[in-house]
């Protein structure tokens, strides 16, 4: 099956682990036998090649996203790449674009697209394989994937099916209702819009050319940024007749909020923590060095990263959105292709990040204007190259770079480099790249 994960949103509500550039699917929070942690993207690509090994999975995502699902997934994922925001309608016209144009897709294939980030049993991607199965059947022109309701919930749309059998035409959508009108919705067998549906590229392709007038792929990229934002609900499914939808009733969690997220943790506390026995309905996630101790608390989620500190009542905690909104300042740890940097210490004409580079990777060929730089290797081996001469580096040694040279540095095993950025102007897009 050809399945496209619709990979976005900035991480404010579950800040400080997640943010502008590292949402929630990006959180490490599934423990392996190896001690090892799964992000979501990682346990939902497990999970799909559990259901078809061979499936043709394409992440249509934003371009701040494609490295950090890079370090995810490895550099041979295949990715839409959206050069600006323009809404799920504009995504998923590009995505079906490149699968046609591109990879040579026939108009009569089906694709499904699924949201890259609830939280579900491998029984979802079952029923996702049985929708595509569906759509390939001509049961409709659009098929849906509903989710039985399991409360009566403010957060979702809703889809009124026309029978109660397990696929049935829809009969119609309602909007995020009230949870008294959620209650009077699900008693006629309503179910909550899951976000996913399949269809056959030739059915979205010919509404996309007639509603944003493009010749294919790349004419579409080149002018992605003039097209007007709106959504898929909007320009197709409100207005198809054609419109079926399967039910599913297994598991389905929306990992959103912090509350949500700590009712999926297999332990109540993740990373270098000691939580004492008076602690009650309280889980901690470090994602630091340093330790956390947690005594005699009662009902919070305790979270700590490069990016900040949250102590917070579970119940409250849903409501955080604003506050992180009021925290003003940069990003301190990013994920790349190549690995990943934390900033340690900001003075006024410095800047010490920690520089993480995986074993086999390296960061571009590149040159800075108005700073020099300092690398001191603290473990691992690799290659630098400066001014076009390379040199063998090992844990202990230093590299100096005067402003202008250009650099770049390979890694042979898995390094760690301590880097201090020094000038009167220090900003990231002080970067000029060479081949």
């Amino acid at each position: 099956m050809h399945v496209v994960l619709l990979s976005g949103g900035s991480g404010k509500r579950l800040w400080p682990l997640s943010n502008d550039i590292r949402s929630k699917q990006f959180i490490p929070l599934f423990p392996q036998a190896d001690g090892s942690c799964l992000s979501m993207v990682q346990r939902v690509f497990r999970q799909i090649r559990n259901v078809d090994k061979n499936a043709d999975i394409i992440v249509a995502t934003s371009k701040e996203q494609v490295s950090t699902l890079k370090n995810h997934l490895g550099d041979e994922v295949d990715i839409s790449v959206e050069p600006c925001r323009r809404d799920t309608f504009p995504a998923i016209v590009l995505v079906s674009a490149y699968l046609h144009d591109v990879k040579g897709l026939g108009l009569d294939e089906v694709v499904a697209v699924c949201p890259v980030d609830p939280y579900v049993s491998v029984d979802y991607y079952k029923a996702v394989q049985h929708l595509t199965e569906l759509a390939v059947d001509g049961v409709a022109n659009l098929m849906l994937m509903g989710i039985e309701p399991t409360y009566p919930s403010e957060k979702y749309g809703y889809i009124m099916p026309a029978s109660q059998r397990d696929v049935s035409k829809v009969a119609s959508f309602k909007e995020k209702p009230t949870a008294e009108k959620a209650a009077e919705y699900i008693e006629k067998g309503a179910l909550w819009n899951s976000g996913v549906f399949a269809y056959q590229l030739g059915y979205v392709l010919d509404i996309a050319h007639d509603l944003l007038k493009f010749e294919g792929y790349y004419d579409l990229y080149e002018n992605y940024g003039n097209l007007t934002k709106i959504s898929f609900d909007y320009a197709v499914v409100e207005q198809e007749r054609s419109v079926g939808v399967l039910r599913y009733a297994g598991e389905w969690k929306d990992l959103g909020t912090w509350n949500t997220l700590t009712e999926i943790m297999r332990e109540p506390s993740i990373g270098n923590v000691t939580m004492a026995e008076g602690c009650r309905e309280t889980n901690v996630v470090n994602e630091m060095d340093v330790p956390i101790l947690v005594m005699g608390a009662k009902n919070l989620i305790v979270a700590a990263s490069p990016e900040g500190i949250l102590v917070a009542d579970k119940g409250a905690s849903s409501y955080i959105k604003p506050y992180v909104e009021n925290i003003i300042q940069p990003i301190r740890f990013a994920e790349k292709s190549w690995g990943s940097f934390q900033i340690i210490d900001v003075e006024k004409e410095s800047l010490t990040i920690k520089v993480t580079l995986n074993a086999g990777h390296g960061m571009n060929y590149h040159s800075h204007e108005h700073r020099s730089e300092v690398w001191n290797v603290v473990s691992g081996e690799g290659t630098v190259l400066l001014d076009g001469q390379e040199r063998k580096v090992k844990t202990g040694d230093i590299v100096e770079l005067p402003e202008g040279c250009r650099h770049k540095v390979s890694a042979r095993t898995r390094m760690t480099i301590i880097e201090v950025q020094m000038g009167n102007a220090i900003y990231k897009e002080d970067k000029i790249k060479w081949e």
